[in-house]
């Protein structure tokens, strides 16, 4: 072999272990980003085995979790919110909203949401025992999100509802509030917590947005898709950045964050649900409980 030809085989070696190094980095990358999207947050079906039997239910992913530094947990008094680090996907011309009844999980029904929604609703505003939350609506992206929220609210459905999930970074490695199970007890003891919906799911829409603090989002299991239902969340820190988008954004907190941040400052103030039908280690709920008293939309 001529020294030209040694030194081509040298490069399309050395060029196919830069290519081999390349590929190992984009599966260890993605790898990690569906590990962290799993073990964030979501109400989602999954089939579990009660008392002998198989039923489907709606999960909440929560498996191993993952420390954040003392130095990234938000105060008490850190700011109002982040703005989003996307432009919302607005939607033009007529929207029809599509609903399809779920029966297979715990749920409360009260009907389905008409296929028309208000694209004039700008706030959505929650009255809590702790204190009230104003939201600004990105209803031009996620209309049929809003449509679902507003009908539920008036047939009064998340009136007197506890927040069934208050998650702080050293438990679970994200910070936020989630809401909107009607069969939640909150007490850490109901087996089913974090299970319960309306009886109906929907498509995705608005799923390019991350998660930056005061961000208000629809919540699934980490791997499903188009099962949004009643239950939402709010971030509470832009730690929750590094899950990435996917989840259906509705809008973002722009009064009552210092309240949020103010709900739990580390897993002390919280109760750990160890019975958890999901088995991924149980969800956790504010000791002081935060209980919706009306949801109003305008």
């Amino acid at each position: 072999m001529s020294g030209d030809d040694r030194q081509n085989e040298e490069d399309r070696q050395s060029e196919l272990a830069r290519e081999h190094k390349e590929r190992q980095a984009k599966r260890a990358a993605a790898q990690t980003a569906k590990s962290r999207r799993n073990t964030f947050i979501g109400a989602g079906v999954a089939v579990v085995v009660v008392a002998g039997g198989i039923f489907a239910a709606t999960t909440l992913v929560n498996k191993e979790p993952s420390k954040v530094s003392a130095e990234s947990t938000p105060s008490a008094s850190a700011s109002a919110s982040t703005a989003p680090s996307a432009t919302p996907s607005v939607k033009t011309g007529p929207v029809t909203c599509t609903y399809k009844r779920e029966t297979g999980v715990p749920n409360k029904f009260v009907g389905l949401p008409g296929k028309k929604p208000n694209m004039k609703l700008k706030k959505m505003t929650i009255v809590t025992n702790r204190g009230t939350v104003v939201i600004d609506l990105m209803t031009d992206a996620a209309p049929c999100s809003i449509n679902s929220l507003s009908f539920l609210a008036k047939k009064k459905f998340y009136d007197n509802m506890k927040c069934h999930r208050l998650v702080t970074p050293d438990v679970s490695g994200v910070h936020l509030l989630q809401c909107g199970d009607p069969l939640a007890k909150a007490d850490g003891k109901n087996p089913t917590d974090g299970q319960g919906t309306a009886g109906y799911v929907y498509g995705d829409e608005n799923t390019d947005i991350s998660l930056s603090k005061g961000v208000v989002f629809m919540t699934q299991a980490g791997d499903a898709m188009g099962q949004n239902n009643s239950q939402f969340a709010i971030s509470l820190s832009d730690e929750n950045n590094q899950i990435g988008s996917g989840y259906n954004v509705i809008g973002v907190v722009s009064e009552g964050m210092d309240m949020l941040l103010g709900l739990a400052t580390s897993g002390k103030d919280l109760i750990v649900n160890e019975a958890d039908i999901t088995g991924d280690g149980g969800t956790t709920a504010p000791k002081n409980p935060v209980i919706i008293k009306t949801i109003t939309f305008k």
